[in-house]
């Protein structure tokens, strides 16, 4: 077996990627599928951590719509993160996969407060870890979350895995001439405003030089080609 480029991964997935085909909600099947995935990702070596969205259960800019409070909107969409990564952890428990959940917001009858050496030490005996609750405070994105827990926890690459195969300089389902791009430095990101990360992840992970890699999740064997190396998706880095 080929050596693993990145051993050491976080994982970000948007909560749609639970949600199945009816686009809400938790399905069980969407939850074993994802678990599946993950499962190879270990049987390689890899040492997995996951941050997952919220946008299967609720999303705070519909609420801010109607005049609710920033704050409340982000605290709402943090606990949904917990639900997923509950339902999470229970598929990924059945596939066989010793897991942890973590959270930002602490809740102590239903996972353990995050904490930056304990994480690193389930990594290190084997565990899949998911962080939950984002970073505990409101006005931070999910993709924030998990720039910040990438560079917490030593990550070697931040996987952004989501339903488009890479960056372009506009939606390619509503574009199709949007060009494609296979490499992009991190102000070359930033000046795009891409739209498949938030200016504050993007800038986290260039002060920390934390390289990230969009690719789809449900693109056969996408992630497994990001740990050995392989082109896939776009790289965002120096």
């Amino acid at each position: 077996m080929p050596e693993l480029k990145y051993k050491r991964i976080l994982l970000k997935v948007g909560g749609e990627a639970l949600a199945g085909p009816k686009g809400y909600g938790i399905d069980p099947d969407a939850a074993e599928a994802l678990a599946a995935k993950i499962a190879v990702l270990k049987s390689y070596g890899a040492e997995v951590a996951i941050v997952l969205g919220a946008g299967n259960i609720w999303r705070g800019i519909d609420g801010i719509s109607h005049g609710m409070e920033r704050a409340t909107a982000d605290h709402m969409g943090m606990l949904a993160t917990v639900m997923n990564a509950l339902a999470l952890q229970d598929a990924l428990e059945r596939a066989g996969l010793d897991t942890r959940v973590q959270t930002a917001i602490e809740m102590r009858a239903v996972a353990e407060p995050y904490i930056r050496l304990r994480a690193i030490r389930h990594l290190e005996k084997g565990r899949v870890v998911i962080m939950g609750a984002g970073t505990g405070n409101p006005f931070f994105t999910t993709d924030t979350a998990a720039a910040l827990r990438a560079v917490e926890i030593n990550a070697d690459v931040l996987i952004k895995a989501t339903k488009v195969d890479a960056v372009y300089d506009a939606d390619p389902k509503k574009h199709p001439e949007a060009k494609r791009f296979e490499r992009l430095t991190y102000i070359e990101a930033l000046n795009l405003r891409v739209g498949v990360l938030d200016s504050t992840a993007i800038s986290l992970c260039m002060d920390n030089d934390m390289p990230i890699v969009v690719v789809n999740l449900w693109e056969p064997h996408s992630v497994e080609k990001v740990l050995f190396g392989e082109p896939i998706g776009t790289l965002i880095y120096h």
